[in-house]
């Protein structure tokens, strides 16, 4: 049952991490990995733009956002391009036919640790900083904004770059 999963506990957020010999990175934010803006899809952007522009930039998945701000999940080149062959989609669909939408998000005052346990079992986790937005009338409300998007291989790159033995 996952109610006595430690690491989906930790995953999401109901147990702060428990492990007891924790690397000398466990405790560290987010932050410090220092990511790049990703590049992020409106829902419209078709299959076709959305690998060309993918293949252009160097990147194997996106974020796909609305133009609200509500993250609507992600995209990869594979599936995209593999959806595409199959014949599942057309190219000129909208990229929302191939979007993943779970998908685990991280903020960026969360623990490395954290991270790891979400990394053991996801490929990439989107890094969510909140954000209070004000209406004209003074409503206020709390808003998501895509940070980065981050993977095994960049919390590696951080560890072996920094690693303290």
């Amino acid at each position: 049952s996952k109610f006595v999963n430690d690491k989906w506990m930790i995953k999401n957020g109901f147990l702060s991490d428990v492990q007891e010999h924790k690397p000398w990175w466990w405790n560290i934010k987010v932050q410090k990995l220092n990511l790049s803006a990703p590049l992020i899809l409106l829902p419209e952007v078709s299959c076709q733009k959305a690998i060309e522009i993918l293949q252009e930039k160097g990147y194997d998945q996106a974020p796909v956002v609305a133009e609200s701000g509500l993250i609507l999940g992600m995209v990869t080149l594979s599936n995209t391009l593999s959806s595409v062959l199959a014949g599942n989609v057309e190219f000129s669909d909208p990229v929302t036919k191939v979007t993943y939408d779970q998908f685990s998000k991280i903020g960026l005052e969360d623990s490395l640790g954290k991270l790891s346990c979400i990394l053991e079992n996801d490929h990439f986790a989107i890094v969510v900083h909140e954000q209070m937005q004000f209406s004209g009338n003074g409503s206020s409300f709390m808003k998501q904004m895509v940070f980065g998007v981050v993977t095994a291989m960049d919390l590696l790159t951080f560890v072996s770059r920094n690693d303290k033995k």
